[in-house]
């Protein structure tokens, strides 16, 4: 049997990691300030996190959601306690995808309604309701499209009034879109959606699969405007690597028995990942980093040649050439081994390193960045 060929894959296997490196098989060194998709947030193999995990290892890896587990209460609680919504609940899950689908599945259970809108360019997932909710044909197989789902332009809140209505179940959105290249929600639209939502007594969900864990210099990127939603969704960083996720929920949507489910959702290793990472952001200061060292790239970015606009905030940046960056990538990859990201843009260059990168690592990136300019 061989692997189904999805990915295209670059000839490089990592197979040690530590902070902001990477080490191949060959034993080259790597400076990685793409963290795989945003989900390194505070450092590869960080001593804290690998110990959590292997401690628990020892006890207890995994059991059904049918069983107690005080670990997810404890996740709970510091969850609430450093995002703020200590009064929200929480559902557990394993990928960004399932928990944008069980907060759409729960927008429709409470209004009993189908329809959802969502934003242009927007990426949810790829399982069948969040792929519907995702800007792009090419990945929705006829199954998914069935599902009601309008597009609106990003900040037109004409074309978001327009498009609400009785039947509507919840609006989506990224409040930085990351696959299509840190493009950002103006306070202004989200306040008018939160409105919307209020009006025709719809969800309001926000997804922080991407934005979320810190990475923006505040717990979720959507606190640097004055809107509460009714869901959050966040994974990625939220486990540092391990597979998890969770879904915030709002008192007033009510759980029921069998409402929703999965198998490996909050498990004890995911548990134990999670709190490791929250310790982390907390004990290092890892947010004040992002925003100190966010700001820092902007600056230094200010001064590249060829740089049109700069988007995103904290450690989600986004710089925008007069060029397609394709071929950048690969000299930062090959010639000076630095990873960074691409976008649905094609002109965009994405830098989601860990929480915790150096100024000295970043002055790397921008040396090799400078000689290949």
């Amino acid at each position: 049997m061989e692997m189904f060929d999805v990915y295209p894959l670059y000839p490089i296997e990592p197979v040690k990691a530590l902070g902001s490196k990477l080490w191949d098989k060959k034993g080259t060194e790597y400076l990685d300030l793409y963290g795989g998709h945003a989900v390194i947030s505070i450092g590869h193999s960080h001593p804290t996190y690998v110990k959590n995990i292997s401690d628990q290892l020892t006890k207890i890896g995994f059991y059904s959601n049918a069983v107690q587990n005080s670990l997810q209460g404890e996740l709970a609680l510091k969850l609430g306690k450093i995002s703020g919504y200590y009064d929200y609940k929480l559902f557990l899950c394993s990928t960004g995808a399932e928990a944008n689908e069980n907060a759409l599945k729960l927008a429709s259970f409470h209004t009993g309604r189908k329809k959802i809108i969502a934003v242009e360019n927007a990426f949810h997932g790829r399982t069948s309701g969040a792929v519907a909710a995702t800007h792009n044909p090419k990945i929705v197989a006829p199954f998914n499209a069935d599902h009601q789902v309008e597009f609106v332009p990003m900040n037109d809140c004409d074309a978001l009034e327009l498009a609400f209505d009785e039947e509507v179940a919840g609006f989506i959105i990224e409040p930085i879109q990351g696959v299509a290249g840190l493009f950002e929600a103006t306070n202004q639209f989200l306040q008018k959606a939160q409105d919307l939502c209020e009006k025709f007594e719809a969800v309001f969900i926000v997804d922080e699969v991407q934005s979320g864990a810190g990475r923006t210099g505040k717990f979720f990127a959507h606190q640097y405007s004055n809107i509460r939603p009714d869901i959050i969704t966040l994974a990625k960083g939220m486990g540092n690597g391990f597979p998890v996720a969770s879904v915030l929920i709002n008192p007033k949507l009510e759980p029921w028995h069998g409402m929703l489910g999965t198998t490996f959702g909050g498990n004890h290793l995911a548990c134990a990942a999670s709190l490791a990472v929250l310790d982390v952001l907390s004990k290092e200061a890892l947010m004040k980093n992002a925003s100190v060292m966010g700001d820092y790239i902007v600056e230094q970015l200010k001064s590249i040649s060829g740089v049109k606009e700069i988007r995103g905030k904290g450690l989600m940046v986004g710089a925008a050439f007069d060029f397609p960056i394709a071929e950048l990538r690969k000299k930062l990859l090959f010639d000076h081994h630095i990873f960074t990201g691409a976008a649905a843009d094609k002109q965009t260059l994405r830098l989601l390193p860990s929480l915790a990168v150096s100024q000295s690592e970043l002055d790397q990136f921008f040396d090799a960045l400078k000689k290949e300019i």
